[in-house]
């Protein structure tokens, strides 16, 4: 519980495409093709125009049988692989349109765009985002898409390659004293909202002690199963805080009026997903130097106005971002 009373709730437009995404993404999370994402928050760059980016920034991109030649024969002959996409989410990384059946996002034209360089089709199904990293582990999919962000834990059973740099932050409503989040004994006593089985619940929970070994009362963690649901909370006042990706939060916040980016906590490598042990990554993490070369990375990253999360270069599982 917070210490003090929510201030009472202000006018607040939301842009018709940003509510329409979110009926979306809760109608299709309950139904079991959605689910919690890194990827919680956000809406289109254009400022609070409901604006959702449609340049084509793939079709053009073409095979490099360099980087094909990597790939495991077998895969190679059948030319498609099974995705798991975690798709209940909302700008920048995956997320439906309007019309709730077309899949949109930035994770989704980086894969695809891999895809063409390695002259693969891909046969994608929407999943939760808990169970994306399991499924890989039985073997169910050849790889997983969510907005994944590379910890050591994960790494024990995960092998990743790298296609962007995101990470945490942090977001309130404007009338919130908070202006910067350095450490988590700011949070104690306040109600923070967060997406379910994400990094970001790992997180703030285990820094939860940190308020009762400094005297204070501990924060509560309200964890959403769906990523759209977080917004209301910080609008109504159930939460104080939300904690999020960096790139989900400007885009939230631009989108929505009332609400304000905090700023960054920490960063983490983002990369596709595979079971431990994968040959698919040489021929992924090739692919993803040909679009860095070539300027489609950058186009992609320009469409979704992620420029700041750029790499220098594609790894397969680096160590986990420290500080």
């Amino acid at each position: 519980m917070s210490t003090a009373m929510p201030a009472p709730e202000r006018s607040r437009r939301i842009p018709a495409a940003f509510a329409l995404i979110t009926a979306a993404t809760l109608a299709l999370t309950a139904c079991g093709s959605g689910g919690a994402a890194d990827t919680t928050g956000g809406a289109a760059p254009a400022g609070k125009t409901g604006r959702i980016p449609t340049t084509d920034v793939v079709s053009s991109v073409g095979k490099n049988p360099a980087a094909a030649r990597l790939l495991p024969p077998d895969v190679r002959d059948r030319g498609t692989l099974s995705v798991a996409a975690s798709v209940g989410g909302t700008p920048p990384g995956a997320f439906y349109r309007e019309d709730g059946r077309t899949i949109t996002g930035q994770d989704i034209d980086f894969a695809d765009a891999v895809a063409k360089v390695l002259g693969l089709r891909l046969k994608r199904e929407a999943a939760s985002f808990e169970a994306i990293l399991p499924a890989l582990g039985s073997g169910k999919y050849d790889l997983g898409t969510g907005n994944f962000g590379v910890t050591e834990e994960r790494r024990r059973t995960i092998d990743f390659v790298t296609y962007i740099n995101d990470g945490q932050g942090f977001a309130v409503r404007q009338d919130s004293e908070l202006t910067k989040i350095t450490h988590f004994e700011q949070l104690c006593g306040l109600n923070v909202a967060t997406g379910a089985g994400t990094t970001f619940e790992v997180t703030l929970e285990d820094n939860k002690h940190l308020c009762a070994e400094a005297g204070e009362e501990p924060y509560a963690v309200k964890t959403y199963a769906e990523p759209g649901a977080v917004w209301p909370a910080l609008r109504q006042g159930r939460a104080d805080v939300v904690m999020s990706t960096i790139n989900g939060l400007r885009y939230a916040v631009r989108q929505q009026e009332g609400l304000r980016f905090l700023g960054e906590y920490r960063r983490l490598d983002v990369g596709f997903a595979f079971k431990k042990g994968t040959k698919l990554a040489p021929a992924f993490r090739a692919a993803v130097n040909q679009l860095i070369e070539d300027g489609t990375y950058d186009r992609i990253l320009k469409k979704w106005g992620t420029q700041a999360s750029a790499i220098r270069t594609s790894r397969i599982s680096p160590p986990e971002a420290k500080g």
